[in-house]
């Protein structure tokens, strides 16, 4: 069950639909409702999967049916994954396990990344599905994937290992599976230890380009 708790200044949003965590009109609801309680109640946000399951992206039941239905889901994905980046408080990522596709581009518009520890994988699986990243996607995996893995993760869908996903670009840092939450909160306590505003005006200078791409 998805759940949001806040307490000691930190919004802690766990996302659970008893499978694999899709973006679909729900997910996105529930992440946008969690960016605004948090702005309104909190000073930082951390965002938790499901044992084992992270996101598996884009839900493909409406992605794959094309029309109107797939175009609204992807833009508002795009608009989601906007507003994590642009987030004026600090967002930390508990990536609970895999990690696919349009769940790897959360990653990337988050600021902090801890991942599970085990046999997980994270990347950009849509070459590999005959698909190719849409705009926002690219401006996401240009901004924060190592330049010595870009082939890799973007043209060549390679899914790294939670270790080898840290040195890609996609996570910090990595925990055991029955730790990841607490240190993701942890990694937030210690950026609440930053000027806020000057955290959001950091952000918002450093990113407004790239944010501008996304939109366009």
């Amino acid at each position: 069950m998805t759940t949001l708790t806040i307490e000691d200044e930190i919004a802690l949003l766990t996302l659970d639909d008893g499978k694999a965590n899709a973006i679909n009109h729900a997910f996105l609801e529930t992440v946008n409702d969690a960016l605004d309680r948090a702005a309104a109640e909190a000073k930082a946000i951390v965002i938790a999967g499901r044992p084992g399951r992270f996101c598996a992206g884009f839900d493909l039941s409406v992605v794959g049916s094309g029309g109107t239905a797939a175009q609204e889901l992807v833009g508002g994905g795009a608009d989601m994954l906007r507003r994590l980046y642009m987030h004026p408080q600090p967002v930390v990522i508990a990536c609970t396990g895999h990690a696919i596709a349009a769940g790897a581009f959360v990653l990337l518009a988050a600021d902090t990344r801890v991942g599970t520890a085990g046999d997980f994988r994270i990347g950009l699986n849509e070459t590999a599905i005959g698909m190719g990243l849409p705009p926002f996607g690219v401006v996401l995996t240009q901004d924060r994937i190592a330049p010595t893995h870009l082939t890799k993760a973007a043209i060549q869908s390679v899914l790294f290992s939670p270790e080898d996903a840290i040195e890609a670009g996609f996570l910090d840092a990595v925990a055991a599976d029955d730790q990841v939450i607490d240190r993701a909160r942890d990694e937030a306590r210690k950026l609440l230890e930053l000027p806020g505003p000057a955290y959001g005006n950091m952000k918002a200078t450093f990113r407004a380009a790239r944010a501008e791409l996304m939109t366009a």
